[in-house]
């Protein structure tokens, strides 16, 4: 591979708040980006990726062979050239990336994987665009961080649900202040997966009850750490999309949460209904909740409250609610409520006039390209998650989901599970600006470039 596209001497003073030096890419060359984890996830990546013109997949990593299999075919599709591929063990990350020249990487692996991968790529000059969370503990939180000050590379993390198109056009409301002062705002995850956490080895959903190593995709790591870990251990969906309504690391951060959880039932009934009582899986004893709920304060007064419930049958919902001063919107019921603008006094009124009227930039730019978004995943949402990714690298902007981003969404994992252990207490969160918080500007959803 030819010249390195970002020199390892090239210095960005101030990251935190300024945009990259305009040397560090030409925009007429076709970014160089690996994959690390060509599982489903990944492979969605992988075909966002490959749709762009302005980039290039050289290399691949992964340790399933199926999986490598299934990314292949879409190289194949696409009409790109095959990839170089590391699948030597568990670490064969490592030779990748301190061997190939790369403008970048996606991570797109277990949960546990995603702090060290992160920061070998950010040491060996490559800017990061990793699934959630981003990492487990606070000390990960911190080394992220502190990598990615030092290096001066972007550390992006991919929440998808930033970009959904009404939370977007939420946004737009709450920057236009026609919900008022905020003062209290919810988000969570709440997701029937236990046809993602069991399987029956061959298929990645649901038809039978295994976990671990006799199961496949995600059944064979994700639903480890509900034996594990009794805490949040998904919040991003429901935070990263409210932290820009709030201003988190913008004008406001996160102080201090406490966090519950009820009993753990729903993960064992599903293995003795569907796998028997006499299935050994039948004896785990899971520590995770079926439902964990954790409550926030800000600096600025307002308050959050975050749901964690994957174990039990339920619809789908990240149970959103934005309120403020003037009215507050709930998403479960689609509704909106204005006091002095609602036709009828303490009476809902539907959601879809406001979410129309209010409808973000961004997403009337690329209205038109509907084929574009409904096959991107996620009704479009990976589609602007990518291209928020490539875009940042390319245009030598600072990325509008930071590094400060990352681990303020993912820190809530060790905090809610060190909160549960010491019977609900409250506990502090870190201010990983180090006090830039006060005086950061905002960067997401401004306009319809990203």
């Amino acid at each position: 591979m030819k010249r390195r596209r970002f020199l390892k001497t090239t210095a960005m003073a101030g990251f935190a708040g300024t945009v990259f030096p305009k040397t560090l890419f030409n925009p007429n060359e076709r970014l160089q980006i690996g994959i690390i984890g060509t599982g489903l996830r990944g492979q969605w990546n992988t075909k966002l990726l490959l749709d762009r013109p302005d980039v290039d997949i050289p290399v691949i990593c992964d340790i399933d062979q199926r999986m490598i299999e299934m990314a292949l075919e879409l190289f194949s599709k696409a009409g790109r050239p095959k990839p170089k591929i590391y699948s030597n063990g568990p670490l064969d990350y490592e030779n990748m990336l301190t061997k190939e020249s790369l403008d970048a990487v996606n991570i797109a692996t277990p949960w546990e994987l995603h702090h060290p991968m992160s920061v070998m790529a950010m040491n060996n000059n490559m800017h990061v665009g990793v699934e959630v969370p981003a990492a487990l503990t606070i000390d990960e939180c911190w080394d992220l961080v502190n990598t990615s000050e030092k290096t001066k590379k972007l550390c992006m993390i991919m929440e998808n649900v930033n970009y959904r198109r009404d939370i977007m056009a939420i946004l737009n409301m709450v920057r236009q202040n026609i919900f008022g002062e905020l003062i209290h705002c919810q988000g969570g995850y709440q997701h029937d997966l236990r046809h993602v956490k069991f399987n029956d080895g061959t298929g990645p959903y649901g038809g039978g009850v295994e976990f671990g190593k006799k199961a496949f995709s995600e059944a064979s790591w994700r639903t480890q750490h509900s034996v594990e870990k009794n805490a949040d251990l998904y919040p991003t969906h429901g935070l990263g999309p409210i932290s820009p309504m709030l201003g988190i690391n913008r004008g406001n951060r996160m102080l201090q949460l406490t966090s519950m959880a009820s009993q753990s039932r729903g993960l064992n009934k599903y293995i003795i209904d569907n796998g028997g009582k006499d299935h050994p899986n039948a004896d785990v004893k899971f520590k995770l909740g079926d439902v964990v709920t954790t409550l926030i304060k800000c600096a600025n007064g307002q308050t959050i409250v975050l749901s964690h419930d994957t174990n039990s049958p339920r619809p789908y919902s990240l149970n959103f609610r934005v309120q403020g001063t003037k009215g507050l919107w709930m998403k479960d019921s689609k509704s909106m409520y204005f006091e002095g603008k609602s036709p009828q006094a303490h009476k809902w009124e539907n959601e879809d006039k406001y979410l129309k009227q209010y409808d973000h930039p961004l997403w009337k730019r690329f209205s038109e390209a509907k084929s574009t978004l409904s096959e991107s995943g996620h009704g479009g949402m990976d589609f602007f998650i990518i291209r928020a990714f490539v875009e940042s690298i390319k245009n030598n902007q600072k990325p509008v989901i930071d590094v400060y981003d990352a681990v303020s969404m993912s820190c809530i994992v060790p905090l809610s599970e060190m909160s549960i252990k010491q019977n609900s207490q409250s506990i502090k969160i870190p201010d990983f600006t180090r006090g830039k918080w006060k005086t950061n500007e905002p960067i997401f959803g401004l306009n319809d470039k990203y």
